[in-house]
């Protein structure tokens, strides 16, 4: 008993000398090596500086997000309450179609044009498909009547893509030919559709950003139907009907209309200048 009285009574008084020595050996640092604490005060500031310009950025980069959407909700607001079923059936509606279109469009192709009514052949189906006009006049219909920029996008990437799918493997399995050269160049455009479509669906909303729009869709198709830069003649009957149905679709209020019009002669003419006809 007495040994451990002993033991405890010398625990006690170490730990007391102890505490008393790491609050002397405080004391004494912070008075005779001050720049120390300074330094490390200014370390753990600077070390949540990152932190706080990081949250800063954010919340910067939220502010410019929600102006834009702000911006491009006064051209045209996406339709909400929508569901996702919905969404899917026009999705896998538009992906059949594409595909049964490129299945047709090969089927055309390959077949003697003397198994067609003459009308058919007068009016050059085989060759209307190959061209663009019936191509942007397909994707613009699919974006303007999508519910939102991001779902005509979709739509769009997923209709040429899958009509490409029926065309080549028509092609390939049918037909016992792959133009790989050719089918890369239909894949790279269709790449390209889904940010076009994004931009094309506000073409039916309002404003200067949509007239703009609407304009340059009916000045490349009035550049597929007619001729500028070298005489005014038409290029083929049914590109001409694809450019009056892109006009009824893309038609706005009267005044509006006639300045849709109006830009779209210089958007054909310019269209010509740079990207030469293929027909």
């Amino acid at each position: 008993m007495r040994n451990g009285s002993a033991l405890n009574c010398f625990l006690k008084n170490f730990n007391q000398f102890t505490s008393s020595r790491i609050l002397c050996v405080i004391i004494v640092y912070r008075f005779c090596f001050p720049h120390f604490f300074t330094m490390c005060s200014m370390i753990d500031r600077d070390s949540s500086c990152p932190v706080g310009k990081s949250s800063q950025e954010k919340l910067k980069n939220k502010v410019e997000v929600e102006k834009l959407k702000s911006f491009l909700e006064k051209i045209r607001t996406p339709e909400t309450g929508v569901s996702f079923k919905m969404q899917m059936i026009v999705t896998v509606g538009v992906i059949l179609f594409g595909f049964a279109l490129g299945v047709l469009q090969k089927w055309i192709d390959g077949s003697p044009s003397n198994i067609f009514p003459l009308l058919i052949q007068q009016l050059d189906l085989r060759n209307y498909f190959g061209r663009f006009a019936i191509w942007i006049l397909l994707a613009t219909c699919i974006s303007i009547y999508s519910k939102s920029p991001l779902r005509a996008s979709i739509n769009t990437f997923l209709f040429f893509i899958s009509m490409l799918a029926g065309y080549y493997l028509y092609c390939n399995y049918v037909l016992g030919f792959l133009p790989k050269a050719y089918m890369m160049m239909w894949v790279m455009i269709s790449f390209a559709t889904f940010f076009m479509a994004y931009i094309c669906w506000y073409a039916k909303g309002e404003g200067v950003i949509a007239i703009i729009i609407s304009s340059a869709i009916i000045g490349v198709l009035f550049a597929q139907a007619f001729s500028l830069t070298q005489g005014f003649y038409v290029y083929h009957l049914m590109e001409v009907v694809t450019w009056f149905i892109g006009i009824i679709i893309l038609y706005r209020k009267p005044k509006e209309f006639v300045i849709e019009l109006g830009l779209s002669v210089p958007v054909a003419l310019i269209y010509q200048l740079v990207i030469p006809y293929w027909g």
